[in-house]
């Protein structure tokens, strides 16, 4: 059996993954080579994440002779350090604080409230607007520690772009994958329609009651989702065999339908097992933008609510 071989291009963004996920070779999990671009290193923080997700899966790893003068990143952003393999490079660290957040694996409430900390300085957002985008990560990270039955839990990066204002995050699991976690109340019949489920608000594989539970109303990727239609951003999302991804739009339109959103969508890719959440936030405050999160906040503070009823009720009944 082939090992598993995955090279690392010279710009592997949301916008321009599809090769880099399509030439994916997972076909054996016991040992994984990476190689790379020979001379320049550019990529989203989800690509380090698939990276390490696949390199935790594998007894061997291995990562080819890196010349190019930017792969230093994949040391900066903890890649050899997480998968347990010396890095080429000797550099000083300095304080990652506002710019990024190297890989960082996420298995406890504990963990995902760290986490959560360290993405306040990159924001760059009012107080108000960053406990927006802190509800809606929380949500998905949440997601994978409570459904997706992941040993490893999820596995996170994140890195600002001061020249864009923009936020890149990564989110990847290798739990059961979306179809999986939808089959016992959605049905599903293939990973692209669980995926586009994923994306409706108030549905969840967790329950076919409308708006889902108390404890998670389905609407974190669909949050996600809006942010990146109102800022013309992108996001992807990618599990088992297929992929949704969100194209640009300048009409700037929310809808809960994801098939009506321009957006790209693949299927019969290199099998993922688990779920790849790919997201950029241009910080830039626009009325839409301001509105949106605004609505966000309004959301959380229901969902507060909500669970402390719950918590109150099941004081008093236990």
């Amino acid at each position: 059996m082939a090992d598993m071989k995955i090279h690392v291009p010279n710009s592997a963004f949301i916008g321009n993954i599809d090769p880099f996920i399509a030439g994916l070779d997972v076909t054996d999990p016991s040992k994984l080579e990476i190689t790379t671009n020979d001379r320049w290193i550019a990529v989203h923080p989800v690509v380090l994440c698939m990276l390490a997700a696949l390199g935790k899966k594998a007894n061997i790893v291995t990562i080819d002779n890196v010349t190019a003068s930017s792969g230093h990143y994949m040391t900066r952003m903890g890649l050899y350090d997480y998968l347990g393999i010396s890095s080429p490079d000797h550099i000083e660290e300095h304080d990652a604080a506002g710019r990024f957040i190297p890989l960082t694996t996420i298995t406890s409430s504990l963990e995902l409230s760290n986490f959560l900390n360290d993405v306040v300085p990159i924001l760059h957002l009012p107080p108000e607007q960053s406990r927006s985008i802190r509800y809606i990560l929380s949500e998905l990270v949440r997601n994978v520690l409570e459904h997706s039955f992941s040993d490893g839990g999820a596995i996170v990066a994140a890195q600002y772009y001061k020249k864009t204002n923009t936020i890149r995050i990564g989110i990847v699991d290798s739990g059961i994958g979306i179809a999986a976690s939808m089959v016992s109340t959605y049905h599903p019949k293939d990973d692209l329609q669980a995926i586009k489920f994923s994306l409706v608000p108030g549905i969840t594989g967790t329950t076919t009651r409308e708006g889902g539970t108390d404890y998670n109303a389905g609407a974190g990727l669909f949050f996600i989702k809006s942010i990146a239609s109102i800022n013309e951003d992108l996001f992807l999302i990618y599990s088992g065999s297929s992929m949704y991804k969100l194209l640009k739009n300048t009409k700037k339109r929310l809808y809960a339908d994801p098939e009506k959103d321009k957006h790209s969508e693949k299927t019969d890719l290199p099998y993922w097992q688990g779920t790849v959440v790919g997201i950029d936030i241009n910080l830039n405050s626009t009325e839409a933008f301001t509105s949106l999160l605004s609505l966000i906040q309004d959301t959380y503070s229901e969902a507060v609510k909500e669970r402390r009823k719950e918590r109150y009720r099941r004081a008093r009944f236990i």
